[in-house]
C-alpha cells in the first residue's frame, strides 16, 4: 500500500460551497487535484494508494480525511466529485476513531502528528531541497508514505514533527511544481521500477 499525505493549511472543515473550492473552502481545489492525481489511471483506479489529507481550516481543526482506493466509490477525475466526497465526510461528527463517511473515505479528529503515529512507516517527504528522486530506490519499499505540503509547504512545527521521523527528503525536480504533478511523477517513477 502506497500512502500520500497532504497537508491543506486553509482547507475548511467545516460546510463549504462546491462552486468556490479555490476560496471560501480554502483551497481545497488543491487537495482534490491530489486525491485524483494519486488514485486515477486512465480508466481504473489505483487499488494499492491511500490518500490522507490533512485540513487545517476553520471552523473546528484539524481534521484527517481518508480516500481508500481499494475500497473508494462514487469518485470521479474531477475536482467536484472528490470535492463533493470532501464534503460529506465533513458532515459526519468527527471523532478520536476513523468514522466512514461513504464507501472508501473516512474522516477523524487528529493532526499531522496523530496521523504519523498511526501509519508507523518510513517517511519520504517531498522538499525542492530534497535528493533527486531518480538517485533513490524507495519505490521497492514495501508501503512507501509520501508527505507533500499544499502551496504554503510545511511550517516550522510540522517541520519539526516531520524531523522527529527522521524522513529521507526527496525533490522530484529542479523546478517547483504543484503537489498533484509531484504525485503523478512519483507514481511514473514507481511504475517504472
Amino acid at each position: 500500500m502506497k500512502d500520500f499525505i497532504i497537508i491543506g493549511h486553509k482547507a475548511v472543515t467545516g460546510t463549504f460551497s462546491l462552486n468556490d473550492l479555490p476560496g471560501a473552502a480554502g483551497r481545497m481545489d488543491i487537495l482534490c487535484r491530489c486525491v485524483n492525481a494519486a488514485l486515477f489511471l486512465s480508466h481504473d483506479l489505483r487499488r494499492d494508494v491511500r490518500v490522507f489529507l490533512v485540513l487545517k481550516g476553520e471552523p473546528s481543526p484539524p481534521k484527517l480525511i481518508c480516500f481508500d482506493g481499494s475500497a473508494v466509490r462514487y469518485l470521479s477525475p474531477d475536482e467536484r466529485s472528490a470535492a463533493s466526497l470532501i464534503k460529506k465526510a465533513l458532515e459526519k461528527n468527527a471523532q478520536d476513531f476513523w468514522t466512514e463517511s461513504t464507501p472508501g473515505v473516512s474522516v477523524r479528529k487528529g493532526d499531522l502528528d496523530i496521523l504519523l503515529k498511526e501509519l508507523d512507516k518510513k517517511i519520504i517527504y517531498l522538499r525542492e531541497d530534497g535528493e533527486d528522486i531518480r538517485k533513490k530506490n524507495f519505490g521497492e519499499a514495501l508501503g512507501p508514505l509520501f508527505l507533500l505540503g499544499d502551496h504554503l509547504g510545511l511550517t516550522e512545527d510540522e517541520e519539526r514533527i516531520v524531523a522527529g521521523y527522521n524522513p529521507e527528503i526527496i525533490s522530484v525536480g529542479p523546478l517547483s511544481l504543484h503537489a498533484d504533478h509531484c504525485i503523478v511523477l512519483l507514481h511514473n517513477e514507481m511504475d517504472r521500477k
